[in-house]
């Protein structure tokens, strides 16, 4: 499954259409991070770098 992301140059014009004009570094940061977070587990998913969801619930003793 491949998604598409929109290209980095169109994202930040539209990150700084979108946040207030009170936004800080600090969120304007906050999303560039989140971006880069997903794109990167994405490339996981694609490239088969995961692990099933039952087996994480294992290992952290959680129960369905």
């Amino acid at each position: 499954m491949t998604v598409a992301v929109q290209p980095l140059k169109q994202y930040l014009h539209t990150l700084a259409d979108e946040l207030p004009d009170t936004a800080t570094t600090d969120e304007a940061l906050y999303h560039l991070v989140l971006r880069r977070e997903i794109e990167a587990g994405l490339a996981d998913s694609e490239a088969r770098r995961t692990r099933p969801i039952e087996e994480i619930m294992q290992r952290y003793g959680m129960h369905e």
